[in-house]
């Protein structure tokens, strides 16, 4: 039996590395964003539907996230097109990595797991979340956005308020040690919900 846990949270809140304490704690890690560079990748399942529907967004034989940015700007249907191609192929890639991990505990490491209402195909979700003030500094300290840009893109997502409420579990991401004791209570948790299921 395998327990499928949904991790998720807001841009800047400490999901990527919390996912990787999930792995180094032995769980399988399926990481939705390194998904999509797969599929957007030289002979990715996604390159060649995304040519016919959108030419322009081909650059050296991969999808360009750039030109896509670039092509949703301009024309506001494109982002549900995309959608469409992508989601599958995406659903594909997540069955395989169900069908092939050996872990008794697959994490699912989705952005936007609540807003694509993805949560109803995990048995709990884990929210990452921190203080706004850490959040941005966080972002910010990165040097790859604007204050603007990482206000829209806050804007976009589900208030984490609203996520934290919705989790089965919240992880503190404050400071490396002490997220690191809330993933391991997470997954003694679940290993205990797993024997008296």
């Amino acid at each position: 039996m395998t327990f499928r846990l949904g991790l998720t949270g807001s841009i800047g809140m400490g999901k990527s590395t919390t996912a990787k304490l999930f792995a180094q704690e032995g769980c399988a890690v399926w990481d939705a964003d390194a998904a999509v560079h797969r599929l957007y990748a030289k002979g990715g399942a996604a390159v060649s539907p995304m040519a016919e529907a959108f030419p322009g967004a081909i650059d050296n034989g991969m999808v360009s996230r750039e030109k896509l940015k670039e092509i949703i700007a301009q024309d506001p249907t494109a982002l549900k097109r995309i959608e469409q191609i992508v989601h599958p192929l995406l659903g594909n890639d997540r069955a395989e990595f169900v069908e092939n991990a050996k872990s008794d505990i697959l994490v699912f490491d989705i952005p936007l797991l609540y807003e694509t209402g993805g949560e109803a195909r995990m048995d709990a979700v884990a929210v990452v979340s921190v203080d706004a003030d850490t959040q941005r500094d966080r972002v910010l300290a990165r040097g790859t956005m604007s204050e603007q840009q990482f206000e829209a893109i806050r804007a976009k997502q589900m208030p984490d308020a609203e996520k934290r409420a919705r989790a089965d579990y919240v992880i503190v991401t404050d400071t490396l040690d002490h997220a690191r004791q809330q993933v391991q209570d997470v997954i003694a948790d679940i290993r205990k919900r797993m024997k008296n299921a």
